[in-house]
């Protein structure tokens, strides 16, 4: 089977495919999200560390030089992987993947409507 269409011509992928393959790629991007993976871990580890802050005998605070030192980098954990997570959000990857891939896909229309009329 060919990817000819009736006439003879290869079918217009790229017009209708266009927003497809900018979606899956914007969804690939957001998954695959440096800032989001960071985020999370630092969230995982901050509450770990806020539970265990929590839960401080005195000795250990006595060891620590009377610092609740799990409880201050729990927090900073969770408001660092907060701060990712936040900037993940609000500037996704995914919509200037699919500008970039609006804006490719308006030049080679541009060169193919260059083309055929040439030919």
């Amino acid at each position: 089977m060919t990817d000819q269409g009736t006439n003879g011509q290869q079918p217009d992928r790229d017009a209708g495919a266009g927003a497809e393959t900018g979606t899956r790629e914007a969804l690939a991007a957001n998954l695959f999200d440096l800032r989001r993976i960071i985020g999370g871990l630092f969230l995982l580890y901050g509450v770990v560390l806020t539970i265990v802050g929590l839960n401080d005998s005195e000795a250990e605070i006595t060891k620590a030089a009377g610092v609740h030192i799990n409880l201050i980098a729990g927090g900073g954990m969770l408001a660092l992987g907060g701060s990712f997570i936040t900037w993940a959000l609000l500037r996704p990857l995914g919509k200037q993947l699919q500008e970039q891939e609006a804006k490719r896909d308006r030049l080679l229309a541009e060169q193919r409507e260059e083309g055929g009329g040439a030919a």
